[in-house]
């Protein structure tokens, strides 16, 4: 897969994290027990659980040999 630079990956994190927890609380709670919106949540945690594990597991950033070619 694409290198994706860390600082996008946590920002990506949080939101899905922050969404798929607001998406959960409101469903069960706000909403009287709206299945749609806390499957929505769930989903949006899975996401975020994706991204995380792209974090975790990203390499450093690999060089580019046709960068140095040219100079």
């Amino acid at each position: 897969m694409k290198w994706i630079p860390p600082k996008k990956l946590k920002v990506l994190m949080i939101l899905f994290f922050v969404t798929g927890g607001w998406g959960i609380i409101a469903g069960f709670v706000f909403l009287k027990v709206y299945p749609f919106i806390i499957l929505l949540g769930v989903i949006n945690i899975c996401i975020g659980g994706f991204i995380g594990y792209r974090y975790f597991t990203q390499g450093p950033k690999p060089e580019r040999s046709f960068e140095k070619r040219k100079k």
